[in-house]
């Protein structure tokens, strides 16, 4: 089928004040003259300091080595060293990944000053190298875990799409910090889906890539064998771009899968013709759903067969199994870290965390073992899914953004529809799909074969390039910046 006329041109697209929007718009602006790595930094820079105090996003800025970065990469670009497309770019850093310019906290009392020893974690390292301009530590649930909890002094992230609603988390900072125009990218962490569901709930684009893709060295550790570091952006593309960076192996971690590196931006097609794509909609009847899921998944799924691809309702295989193993095993090697802290130092964690990493207590060797024999039997099942599909849709949550007020872990947990791929380590995304009738994002979640990134990327460009949910602006925020 012919593909629909894509109503917005991400590469040339920029918001009322001048800000691009994309990654790949703003690195075409550096490369053509109408815009400074200086420029583009003082843009972001101007947003943080009208919107940062009232979304919560940073917990540390860092100004000085931003700025000499940014002015290290115009000096570069106008000598002809050009370092790719995040060169210039600036990108924010969830507070539990260790930077040297900055100290990191995992928005908690517990983690000690010398965690990150005054050295940048391996993403870090590769960002720093590629000519990104990191402009700071951004806000996280505690030890990326649980709910927000203003207890202990640190920023409480909101939605920027409405004040009163959660980021979701855990990379909280990174999804509003996106979505306002801080920054044009970020680095989240995903071990239940902790990228893809803040994605899903601000409006943009995360990749929870392979497990042992990206390499997790100088991040603190919340599940050891469920951890991901995955790329936050306004756009497919822009993930891509940032993936293709930090992925590869190194000996530094011993997830590390020693494996060749796509050129993930270069396999962007812009079709999906011939794709099998398997949709479950049997999440659609479960109580908790939304009617704005039903009717932006229904809509997605027309778009994916007008681009030429062949969709066909499946029921994916142990569903439940896999997301309890997920989060059994995760709280088991969650406590496994904490213990200690936790004797020692109770009252310093927030409550939600003591709530929430304290259930690994109850997990017994039996269970703990168990769960990963779910998980073994559940990546047996997924590869004979995959034998006949290239990729798999599903909404990123049944519901939008939960209001802060009066929220629950019981009410999130049953919204949520990300831990099965943590279960499995397969790659799967969340790119936006819509916004709901009261004007809150939702995520459509896309999973592929186990170091098939490229295929899921490939697809979710494919749908941004006919639709334009990726580039739809917060009215608050225009609103904050009027």
């Amino acid at each position: 089928m012919t593909a629909t006329t894509p109503s917005v041109d991400a590469a040339v697209s920029r918001a009322p004040d001048g800000l691009p929007l994309t990654i790949t718009a703003a690195a075409t602006a550096l490369r053509d003259g109408t815009l400074t790595a200086v420029d583009l930094l003082a843009a972001v820079t101007a947003r943080a300091d009208r919107l940062d105090g009232v979304l919560g996003t940073y917990i540390t800025r860092t100004d000085d080595s931003a700025w000499a970065a940014a002015t290290r990469a115009d000096e570069e670009l106008a000598d002809g060293i050009d370092k790719g497309l995040l060169h210039g770019i600036p990108l924010g850093v969830k507070d539990i990944i260790a930077t040297a310019d900055a100290p990191s906290t995992a928005q908690s009392l517990i983690l000690r000053p010398e965690f990150s020893d005054g050295a940048d974690a391996i993403v870090v390292q590769r960002l720093r190298a590629a000519g990104a301009v990191l402009t700071g530590k951004v806000t996280t649930m505690e030890y990326a875990i649980g709910m927000p909890d203003p207890s202990k002094g640190f920023p409480t992230p909101r939605n920027p799409f409405s004040l009163d609603h959660w980021t979701g988390g855990s990379s909280s900072g990174t999804g509003n910090g996106v979505a306002a125009g801080l920054f044009l990218g970020g680095l989240g962490t995903d071990t239940g889906g902790s990228v893809r569901l803040p994605a899903a709930w601000c409006g943009i684009s995360g990749m929870k890539q392979t497990f042992g893709r990206v390499p997790k060295s100088g991040c603190v550790p919340l599940g050891f064998s469920y951890d991901n570091i995955g790329p936050m952006t306004r756009s497919a593309r822009d993930a891509a771009a940032m993936l293709a960076v930090l992925a590869g192996h190194d000996e530094s971690d011993a997830c590390s899968v020693d494996r060749p590196v796509e050129d993930y931006v270069d396999a962007l097609t812009g079709t999906m013709a011939g794709l099998r794509v398997g949709v479950d909609l049997s999440f659609l009847d479960r109580p908790a759903c939304s009617p704005d899921a039903d009717a932006m998944i229904r809509a997605a799924i027309a778009v994916f067969i007008e681009a030429g691809a062949s969709v066909t309702e499946i029921r994916l295989p142990l569903w439940d199994e896999l997301s309890l193993s997920t989060l059994a095993g995760s709280m088991a090697e969650a406590f496994a870290y904490h213990r200690g802290d936790m004797q020692q130092r109770w009252t310093d964690y927030g409550r939600p965390t003591r709530m929430t990493v304290g259930m690994g207590v109850f997990a017994t060797a039996a269970d703990f073992v168990q769960s990963q024999r779910v998980r073994r039997v559940g990546v047996r099942a997924l590869t004979e899914v995959f034998s006949n599909y290239d990729l798999v849709l599903t909404p990123s949550s049944l519901t939008p953004a939960l209001e802060l007020t009066g929220m629950d872990f019981d009410e999130l947990a049953e919204s949520v529809l990300t831990m099965y791929w943590n279960a499995s380590g397969f790659p799967a995304m969340s790119i936006p799909m819509g916004l709901t009738t009261s004007g809150l994002p939702m995520g459509l979640q896309i999973a592929g074969r186990p170091f098939e990134e490229s295929t899921v990327f490939q697809t979710a460009d494919a749908f941004q390039l006919r639709t334009d949910h990726h580039l739809a602006e917060s009215p608050v925020v225009l609103g904050m910046m009027a």
